[in-house]
């Protein structure tokens, strides 16, 4: 793997990982867009098996907020991340792009207007005819001003439902003592580092809802995968998005949740190589 810092046209900074480079004259590579709430680093795994399976590079990225990328800009929208998402895949000379929760509602918007020849998303957290909404934001504030930040990203954890269903029924005291036990550990620093930059997030995410036609722009070749154990309003915009992009693809991934994509099974990479090999 090979890591460089590449500059974006507004003077920032992204700090972009590449996996078989040694591979770049069997055709252009992937680049694949992370959630909230994660770093490139948790996809090297993904990366790696990918890249093997495919026999090309994949491009992985800190947006911004993340490594030593630029801080996201505090008015942020889904623009900086569609602008930066243009800057990797230039640098690249990419035309393939994969998009996880979050990445995958970047990679939907972006590629309405970049020359993404195929997308595919696993869980995509976009927003159609209001299939995302986020109540729990008002009580994440309140902890956020009170300091309580296990308490804070309890509330984050129970309103996005990202342990399953199982977490989003635990009461809030309970996944905000959980927090506190896991506040030492790496996974536990790095979601209090990132909650910031996830919520605000989300709100972009809210401020981009529309329906489905115009996401008829998207490439022909479209490939869109829900974990099975998934939070339902995954399925929900996927499904919009399927009925409209006649020549889209849906598929569930059995016995996997929304952390499906960063396991990186074997069923998904054998789909993901066979479709982006076209």
């Amino acid at each position: 793997m090979t890591r460089e810092n590449i500059r974006t046209p507004d003077g920032g900074t992204i700090e972009l990982f590449s996996t078989g480079a040694e591979l770049a004259s069997a055709g252009s590579g992937v680049v694949v867009v992370p959630p909230s709430m994660v770093t490139a680093a948790d996809y090297t795994k993904f990366a790696q098996k990918l890249s093997a399976g495919l026999g090309r590079p994949v491009h992985t990225f800190n947006r911004r907020g993340r490594g030593s990328s630029s801080p996201q800009p505090e008015d942020y929208t889904l623009d900086v991340d569609i602008r930066d998402l243009d800057t990797v895949m230039k640098h690249t000379s990419s035309t393939d792009v994969f998009g996880h929760s979050f990445g995958g509602a970047v990679a939907l918007h972006a590629a309405r207007t970049l020359p993404v020849e195929r997308l595919a998303v696993y869980d995509p957290a976009v927003s159609v005819n209001g299939s995302v909404t986020a109540d729990w934001i008002v009580e994440y504030e309140r902890a956020i001003a009170a300091g309580d930040h296990d308490r804070a990203l309890a509330v984050i954890q129970r309103g996005l439902e990202a342990g399953g269903s199982f977490s989003s029924r635990m009461p809030l005291s309970m996944l905000t003592l959980a927090n506190k036990l896991t506040a030492g550990t790496t996974e536990g620093k790095q979601q209090r580092e990132l909650m910031r930059t996830g919520v605000r997030e989300i709100k972009a995410i809210i401020a981009a809802d529309m329906p489905a036609e115009p996401f008829q722009a998207l490439p022909l070749e479209t490939l869109i995968v829900v974990g099975e154990k998934s939070p339902a309003y995954f399925g929900i915009a996927c499904g919009q998005i399927h009925d409209v992009l006649s020549g889209s693809s849906y598929t569930i991934l059995p016995g996997f949740g929304h952390d499906g994509a960063i396991k990186a099974p074997d069923k998904l990479i054998k789909e993901l190589s066979d479709f982006f090999a076209g």
